[in-house]
């Protein structure tokens, strides 16, 4: 809620008029405790970077499997498909879950933090679990929308386990949520936006119990794991959005911007993607899990309530960034990563309107959300880093980084966009992908180059994130020794 600041005044030029209050900006940030919880958070960072490492190793096989000419000298289709299952599920499913679990580990109370440790390390068992199974224990791999997978014994066991790591992050995180006042302001607004992520998480969890419970065994693999997330993996979309909101608001924050958007609004925002979660028991109430109007419900939520809430947060943003001008060198990773992340989600989201058929504009439109989403989180650690005990990413690598990775997935995105036009179609590679004209090619390759310019992006904030670390550490190191001296 906005608050009045008596220096703060704007006068109508005539001397008999009484001054008008103006509004003050809310405070969109999270205090991080140092305490016993910070340790917890440390530990969910080094998960989703260990996963975002592991991804970028399969990305860069992914993206040589598809790109023309080089695609000859590797064993398409299968050396394509299980790459893809994995960096799909590290770089979204387990990156963006450690991320949450930082979050949630720092906003919430500090009780029950034996419940946190154990969620983690159960995530952590079941994300081992799932890296190492091409290669002890492969599978056929099955691209279901949402979370691909490998159907081998030890890669579903692992995604078990990793979902019953998460259930009780996401359980422990609500239990020990502080309370929102009526006189929230925006911290308050930014905790309610992290609440609601987890309430998704745990409507998500349901959700895929609900569609495992009815799901007959007898259906074909593919047909089956798409049914099996579909209605899940449509609620974690709101738990990453809500996630992506609360990073962009609390960057801006970080880069002194003026955000006038008022918390009561946020909150009213971040409702409405709440809503729209809970549509998801009514979608399974009303219609078959394998009906069409089950699945069309659910989309119809997921635009609805979480589409909602994003352009007027974008537009506050960038309206704030806009008039801000930076003032500390350690402001310029947090700008140039949330700029970024509006860009990319809004490139996702105009491609998703022209989306008709089955072809690589579906993916052109989720890799830009999704990548969108990433930047967001990317920004997060960077501002994160020094109230963690790490040192704070700046100079020109660090500012750098989220251009890199945003310029190359949006060349990725135009890429398959422009293939997406004569009908290429989405997950297949090499011959498979019957690539007939010059301008097929042309796309194809644009994607490809692409592809490697973001993989440069993101080997770069891994290398400034854990220079960062590593300097923090050492510093705190140094410090100790000089107070033992």
């Amino acid at each position: 809620m906005s608050a009045l600041a008596p220096s703060s005044l704007v006068s109508t030029g005539a001397p008999s008029a009484r001054p008008v209050p103006a509004r003050v900006a809310a405070d969109y940030s999270l205090a991080v405790p140092q305490d016993a919880r910070r340790a917890l958070a440390r530990s969910w960072l080094w998960l989703g970077v260990s996963a975002l490492v592991g991804s970028g190793l399969f990305s860069i096989l992914l993206v040589l499997s598809r790109t023309p000419g080089v695609n000859r000298l590797l064993p398409a289709a299968d050396f394509f498909h299980t790459s893809l299952v994995l960096h799909v599920d590290l770089s979204v499913l387990v990156w963006f879950m450690a991320m949450a679990g930082l979050l949630w580990s720092l906003h919430g109370s500090p009780r029950g933090l034996r419940w946190g440790w154990a969620a983690l390390w159960t995530c952590a068992a079941g994300t081992l679990a799932m890296a190492v199974a091409p290669f002890l224990n492969g599978g056929e791999p099955i691209m279901a929308n949402y979370i691909p997978v490998l159907h081998s014994p030890l890669f579903l066991v692992g995604l078990v386990v990793f979902g019953l790591g998460v259930g009780v992050l996401a359980l422990r995180s609500i239990l020990v949520a502080p309370r929102l006042g009526v006189a929230f302001g925006g911290h308050g607004a930014l905790g309610f936006g992290l609440d609601a992520a987890a309430v998704a998480t745990v409507v998500a969890l349901l959700a895929f119990g609900w569609s495992l419970a009815k799901l007959p065994l007898v259906l074909p693999g593919k047909a089956y794991y798409e049914i099996l997330f579909w209605g899940g993996g449509h609620v974690l979309q709101f738990t990453w959005t809500l996630l992506m909101l609360v990073g962009w608001l609390w960057l801006a924050n970080a880069c002194g911007a003026r955000l006038l958007l008022s918390p009561r609004v946020t909150v009213f925002m971040f409702a409405l993607a709440l809503a729209g979660v809970f549509v998801t028991p009514w979608a399974y109430l009303a219609y078959d899990i394998s009906s069409v109007e089950h699945r069309a419900l659910l989309t119809w939520a997921m635009r609805a309530g979480g589409g909602t809430a994003i352009v007027p947060v974008a537009l506050a943003v960038v309206v704030a960034l806009y008039r801000q001008p930076l003032s500390h060198a350690t402001q310029n990773p947090l700008r140039a990563a949330v700029l970024a992340s509006i860009l990319l989600f809004g490139a996702g989201g105009v491609i998703g309107i022209f989306i008709s058929g089955s072809n690589v504009r579906i993916p052109a439109h989720y890799h830009g959300c999704i990548v969108g989403v990433t930047l967001a989180l990317m920004g997060l650690v960077y501002h994160l880093l020094p109230a963690l005990g790490y040192a704070a990413p700046q100079g020109r690598l660090a500012v750098a980084q989220p251009w890199v990775y945003g310029l190359g997935q949006l060349m990725h995105i135009i890429g398959l966009v422009w293939s997406g036009g004569y009908g290429v179609q989405r997950k297949v590679a090499g011959a498979e992908q019957v690539l007939r004209s010059s301008g097929e090619v042309a796309g194809m390759a644009l994607m490809g180059l692409g592809g490697l310019v973001a993989i440069v992006g993101g080997v770069l904030f891994i290398v400034v994130a854990v220079r960062a670390m590593r300097a923090g550490a050492a510093q705190a190191d140094g410090s100790e020794m000089v107070v033992s001296s």
